[in-house]
């Protein structure tokens, strides 16, 4: 018979992450550019009582324990404290993606059947066209004071958020349940068929934040002042809101302005240490840097995920003495799975050596496991050369999507498959050589788009690279590089096909470039593969 451990039981629960900022880091600053315009200074003192003072409001609107509550926001204080009041009383808080086409975004809504809309003013327009068609809606709330409500609306009774947080009171003890109780809501892209909603617990949030804390993953302390720059409404901005409300860090939100002259006087004026993103903003950011010989001073480590960073990025952020650091995750995985830290034994390894560790998406954090499968699902070996589907296992991945019966996108013996295909070395660094869709077959071998594309951005003259695999009469499938030229900026077919010599095998050099005015990207700011494919599908290769 086993012996049981004599220690207290207590339920991880997300409001408990707000008490203990409150308590032990209530004069940090949580600093917000805000949609009307001016920047917002409170602390975690000042989020506390606003969200419990909000808790009251949403129970006095009929919000109940398992209800699901809406947003359509930037990344600022007011979504904040929804984060926490609507979680910590038991409700779920989902977060809508803006950038979606409206009908996905009704889609979104009426399939998740929030009950109450809170939206920032940006999106006034939007839900005035949605609001009618959402029946499951009760109560529609804009992020605003009463000066900025408007004169007149298509939203019958919108109410005002600023009216009601301070028609209520700030005495609420927030409640404790079950830590498997859901927590928060959020749904993937949708770039085939319609989006499915991933439905976290409590216990897997807070499991994810210490997990992403760690040094080896975010390295997220009371010493950082983090800025996340992946938005709030995409996978809860990679968990960053609640990693730093754990440990206490300075959080500066940049609201609805990701322009790279908005996030440089953000970081240099509020001192930020780490940020977070998808590559296309950091290129953005060190574009306008190096046009106006401006220095990065404060920043030390960047995060970027959502697609993989090239090496001349992390040799440009080096230069302003900040780390990059891949992250690779899912919104099925709260997002974090692994991060691209060396190890002890690689301290005084070569730059190469280094940067070869960095343009890799790393090695998985604690909880999380991987492992690569073939297409008969049969393990394949951790040699770092064996390509091999993704499939992941952890206390924060999920089980099923929300309202949606078991498919094929978990194994019988519990395994998610991520759809990514990848190699991993012994030391578990993993690197995605494609997505299962977008990797190109060449006479029966795989070449992997990502390494491709992550070559040509390193031409001086490259702002944005997409390859896809275009049908060719011998081989299969042969590589078509479109590419986005920097402003003001020239070359050639022969110059960028030249410029894989010497990077990769002879017969993985693509065959045709083709130049366009600008890539189709995700409302989460991914390449649409897809869209490139069907906009060349009738592309014929020279004789």
């Amino acid at each position: 018979m086993m012996l049981r451990g004599q220690m207290m039981t207590q339920p991880l629960l997300i409001s408990a992450l707000l008490t203990h900022a409150e308590t032990y880091h209530g004069d940090t600053e949580i600093v917000s550019r805000t949609v009307e315009g001016p920047i917002h200074r409170y602390t975690y003192r000042d989020a506390a009582k606003r969200a419990r003072q909000l808790a009251n409001g949403l129970i006095s609107l009929g919000v109940r324990p398992g209800d699901r509550v809406g947003t359509l926001a930037w990344n600022g204080y007011r979504h904040y404290e929804i984060y926490y009041a609507v979680s910590g009383m038991g409700a779920v808080c989902h977060t809508v993606n803006p950038r979606l086409f409206a009908e996905q975004i009704a889609y979104i809504i009426e399939h998740a059947e929030d009950t109450v809309l809170l939206f920032d003013l940006t999106f006034l327009p939007v839900v005035e066209q949605l609001a009618a068609h959402l029946k499951s809606v009760r109560h529609f709330v804009l992020l605003t004071d009463r000066a900025h409500m408007p004169a007149h609306t298509a939203i019958p009774d919108l109410l005002c958020y600023e009216d009601l947080v301070n028609s209520h009171s700030d005495r609420y003890a927030w409640p404790e349940f079950d830590e498997e109780t859901a927590s928060s809501l959020c749904y993937t892209s949708g770039t085939t068929g319609n989006p499915k909603g991933v439905l976290y617990s409590h216990r897997s949030t807070v499991l994810h934040a210490f997990a992403s804390s760690l040094p080896d993953s975010l390295d997220i302390s009371a010493e950082s002042c983090v800025m996340p720059v992946v938005p709030m409404f995409h996978v809860n901005a990679w968990g960053l809101p609640y990693s730093c409300t754990m440990n206490g860090a300075k959080l500066v939100l940049p609201g609805p302005k990701m322009d790279a002259i908005s996030l440089y006087e953000l970081i240099e004026s509020e001192g930020v240490t780490m940020t977070a993103g998808v590559p296309t903003v950091w290129m953005m950011l060190l574009q306008h840097c190096e046009k106006n010989r401006l220095r990065i001073h404060s920043l030390k480590r960047v995060i970027v995920g959502g697609s993989a960073a090239p090496e001349s990025m992390i040799d440009q952020l080096a230069e302003h003495g900040a780390e990059l650091r891949q992250l690779w995750g899912m919104t099925e995985l709260s997002p974090c799975g692994t991060t691209s830290t060396p190890k002890f034994k690689h301290r005084d390894s070569a730059t190469a050596v280094l940067r070869s560790l960095q343009t890799k998406q790393g090695r998985p954090i604690y909880g999380v496991q991987i492992r690569i499968v073939d297409d008969a699902g049969e393990p394949l070996p951790h040699d770092g050369v064996a390509f091999g589907n993704l499939q992941v296992k952890g206390p924060w991945v999920l089980s099923q999507y929300f309202r949606r019966d078991l498919d094929a996108s978990h194994t019988e013996d519990g395994w998610f498959n991520t759809g990514d295909v990848v190699t991993i070395d012994p030391d578990g660094y993993m690197k995605i050589t494609d997505r299962t869709k977008d990797v190109i077959k060449s006479g029966g071998e795989w070449i992997s788009s990502i390494e491709l594309e992550n070559i040509l951005v390193g031409h001086p003259a490259v702002a944005e690279a997409a390859a896809i695999g275009i049908t060719h009469p011998k081989w299969d499938e042969r590589p078509l590089m479109v590419v986005v030229l920097k402003p003001g900026a020239s070359a050639t077919r022969d110059e960028l096909i030249g410029f894989y010599e010497g990077k990769i095998a002879k017969w993985w050099t693509p065959d045709e470039v083709v130049f366009v005015e600008e890539l189709p990207h995700t409302a989460t700011g991914k390449l649409q593969k897809m869209k490139l494919r069907e906009q060349f599908r009738d592309f014929r290769w020279p004789e």
